[in-house]
């Protein structure tokens, strides 16, 4: 159960960086709508993050939950704000990937 909760604490943390992005594009009133989805997703994972790690090793859930949020993100950011795709960032994220499932596999 706390490996769910750990990958979803990770997709809300592609949320708060997303939203940072969709922040950065806009102005006004929206842009204080993408800042308070920032702020709530900030939250929402980081509980979930401490509801993790209450049963898996510390440094493994924040290894994880980190490399869900930068897989997530590198991914947003090639698909929603259109940044490139070249093959050293496709095969670095393809090792990012196994790193993550490796440290699951070895974790208890």
């Amino acid at each position: 159960m706390n490996w769910i909760l750990l990958v979803l604490g990770g997709l809300f943390e592609v949320g708060f960086t997303s939203s940072l992005g969709k922040a950065k594009e806009t102005t006004g009133t929206e842009m204080y709508v993408w800042y308070s989805c920032f702020a709530v997703c900030l939250v929402v994972s980081m509980v979930l993050l401490i509801k993790a790690t209450q049963t898996l090793p510390l440094g493994t859930a924040y290894a994880v939950w980190t490399g869900i949020g930068a897989v997530g993100t590198v991914l947003i950011g090639i698909f929603v704000f259109k940044e490139p795709a070249n093959f050293w960032r496709i095969f670095f994220i393809f090792t990012l990937i196994s790193s993550i499932v490796g440290l699951k596999f070895v974790s208890n």
